[in-house]
């Protein structure tokens, strides 16, 4: 077990999983949310035979009307791969300008391709399209969409659909017993050996719960709840 300091999930994964990994423990499919994803991790995954399942955060946010709308947005532009351009709602191209490298405090680089608008004045998409009034820059990161692409088909599948209903139900749901049941509101220690000694107790009792249960209801050995359409 490894617990972290972070404010944020996402820089626990690779930590996490090389853990694992050092004690001869691999797993196929890696089943996560949106607060995972990050190029770093897409291609750690994607380098070491992981297969990603990590709902992208405006998973359901692409789905709407306003979010297909938004002329200010490369999603809904056309892109010319030959010319290497994309064209806004103005019919103006936006050519690529220069990469933007970022490193992250990992040591990770991340490349994004700059594309702006020649000429932006004047045009009466303006206001819906940029919020300076400088001209249009887009910042597209080819290799984070293309992992994100990628993690966003294995979720669509029927695979996908029933391993992210399982995480639901099994991870937010252990972290609802905890909180709820069993009142685990907080560490009582700072130290980080002593809360992750709290955290395997908790741990074990939490599984002897559920193994309790399992077996009252005749449930031992099902791994995944299955999928039900109605």
């Amino acid at each position: 077990m490894n617990l972290f300091p972070n404010p944020t999930d996402v820089r626990t994964l690779v930590p996490f999983l090389s853990v694992l990994e050092s004690k001869n423990l691999k797993f196929e499919n890696i089943v996560a949310d949106a607060g995972y994803k990050s190029e770093e991790n897409y291609e750690y995954l994607f380098n070491n035979n992981y297969t990603p399942y990590i709902k992208p955060q405006n998973y359901e946010k692409q789905k709407t009307r306003k979010f297909k709308q938004d002329i200010s947005r490369a999603e809904n532009m056309s892109f010319n791969e030959e010319t290497d351009t994309y064209t806004c709602a103005n019919n103006k191209k936006l050519e690529f300008k220069y990469i933007s490298k970022r490193k992250n405090k990992s040591g990770h680089i991340s490349e994004k391709k700059v594309y702006e608008c020649n000429k932006c004045e004047g045009c009466p998409f303006a206001e819906k399209c940029k919020k300076t009034s400088h001209n249009k820059k887009l910042y597209v990161a080819d290799n984070f969409l293309r992992y994100r692409k990628q993690s966003q088909e294995n979720i669509a599948t029927e695979k996908g659909i029933i391993l992210r209903m399982n995480r639901s139900i099994q991870v937010e749901g252990a972290f609802g017993v905890l909180k709820q049941n069993m009142k685990f509101k907080r560490f009582k220690y700072r130290e980080i050996s002593k809360t992750k000694v709290e955290a395997i107790l908790f741990a074990i009792g939490y599984n002897l719960r559920k193994y309790i249960h399992k077996k009252v209801q005749r449930r031992e050995g099902m791994k995944l709840h299955k999928l039900v359409v109605n």
